[in-house]
């Protein structure tokens, strides 16, 4: 079945980047290295920084992701990690798995 969360084509492009990238989190509240910076991600994704935190909020509601920040010294320092859940992970498998059934593959 779809999942109406990662069905919009800019999460499902975050979700897939994450995903190629090994960006998992295993589930801990603690940052463990697996994650992706928040301005790579920008990148890869070609979103502005606002339209990736509006779409990252709404995976983050539904426990999807999980997002991190290292604070710098000032605010433009900080860096914000972003990673699947194990949530978000199945999720997206299977949203990319009901995908493929109806393309027919």
């Amino acid at each position: 079945m779809l999942d109406p969360v990662i069905h919009p084509l800019s999460r499902l492009r975050i979700c897939a980047t994450l995903k190629s990238v090994g960006a998992v989190n295993d589930g801990a509240l603690v940052w463990t290295g697996t994650e992706m910076k928040f301005s790579a991600l920008r990148d890869a994704v070609g979103l502005s920084d606002a339209s990736l935190s509006k779409q990252l909020k709404a995976l983050e509601e539904a426990d999807y992701i999980r997002r991190h920040r290292d604070y710098g010294v000032v605010r433009s320092m900080d860096v914000v990690w972003v990673s699947l859940t194990p949530r978000g992970l199945k999720a997206f498998e299977d949203h990319v798995a009901a995908l493929r059934e109806i393309a027919g593959d």
